[in-house]
């Protein structure tokens, strides 16, 4: 009997920043808050999110779309494959409400149903080729790259983050036990010229850090209910931050758990990683051309005109999905 493949389901994160009720909430505790406008701006481009999941990648069991509420009002929410999840849904009444990326990435694994298998993306990403279920999951285990990297110098928040992730994987994870153990997926082909920097770090005793891609990422979620159950009161009490703060930890920790258990297959990332930019006559080539599987579009500078850069993005992407797709009215 042929087995029965995995299902594999999406997470969709999203945020109408310019919903009114969300801002009067967001206003009651911004005090002590993230303030830039950029955080949550909206590209008005999702539709071409759906259009390449529905051309680019129509073996997707379900889209969990996450949203504080607010749902686009072209957004066919009777498609079978979507299902609008509130906060209020998955995220203990004790958190809420948050304005806080990884307090809700944090407790993905709460949605109900939500398959063992699944992808989270954010609103800034698009399929602009096809992908297979095998170039994100294989034999069961999510496909990503274990490649050592530290940043010397740098005291974003961002980077804090990440620090508080390996403060607390340095305790759980003896590097050089594991390295010995799984030696072919920490040196491996896929990586190319990275194995030189794995090399490097390969006589240092702890994990510093680990390259990110800003890119579709696959998940177990059972890794997620471990490392809760690991880790209660560490992530219970960032899950109070209303708002991204240096303490935060971030949903790179089930990640970096994955690769540093083993419990992942080698894999060169599928796409690109962009930022928005006044001249942005490059990565409108890139999505006219379709040149990459997959691409983030990422808006960290709050200088550009974004205006602008929003209506040169619109072109392009209607130029690739001219036509609506199933997921809108």
């Amino acid at each position: 009997m042929k087995k029965e493949k995995e299902k594999i389901d999406m997470v969709l994160l999203w945020v109408d920043g310019n919903d009114p009720k969300w801002l009067k909430e967001k206003k009651k505790y911004l005090e002590k808050g993230d303030s830039r406008k950029n955080r949550f701006r909206d590209y008005d481009t999702l539709q071409y999110l759906f259009r390449g999941i529905e051309k680019y990648a129509s073996w997707v069991h379900q889209i969990f779309f996450v949203t504080w509420g607010h749902v686009p009002i072209w957004l066919d929410t009777k498609n079978p494959k979507i299902r609008v999840v509130k906060h209020e849904e998955f995220i203990p009444k004790e958190y809420l409400p948050t304005f806080n990326s990884n307090v809700i990435e944090l407790n993905l694994h709460r949605i109900p149903d939500l398959s063992e298998h699944f992808i989270l993306l954010n609103d800034d990403l698009f399929f602009l080729r096809k992908v297979e279920p095998e170039d994100f999951f294989q034999m069961g285990l999510p496909n990503d790259s274990y490649i050592e990297y530290c940043k010397k110098n740098c005291s974003n928040r961002y980077q804090q983050i990440r620090n508080n992730n390996f403060q607390i994987l340095n305790f759980y994870f003896h590097k050089r036990e594991m390295i010995k153990s799984n030696l072919g997926k920490y040196l491996h082909f896929q990586y190319g010229i990275y194995n030189f920097r794995n090399l490097l770090f390969l006589g240092k005793k702890q994990y510093y850090d680990l390259m990110n891609y800003h890119l579709a990422q696959s998940y177990l979620k059972s890794t997620y209910v471990k490392v809760w159950n690991q880790e209660s009161d560490a992530l219970t009490t960032s899950c109070y931050n209303r708002f991204r703060q240096d303490t935060d930890i971030g949903r790179g920790i089930f990640r970096y758990w994955q690769l540093l258990s083993g419990k992942f297959i080698p894999y060169h990332p599928l796409g690109k990683y962009f930022v928005l930019k006044n001249d942005n006559h490059l990565l409108m080539k890139v999505i006219k051309n379709r040149k990459y599987k997959l691409i983030c579009i990422n808006d960290s500078d709050p200088s550009i005109d974004f205006e602008k850069a929003k209506l040169e993005m619109k072109r392009a992407f209607e130029m690739v999905f001219p036509d609506k797709s199933l997921f809108e009215k």
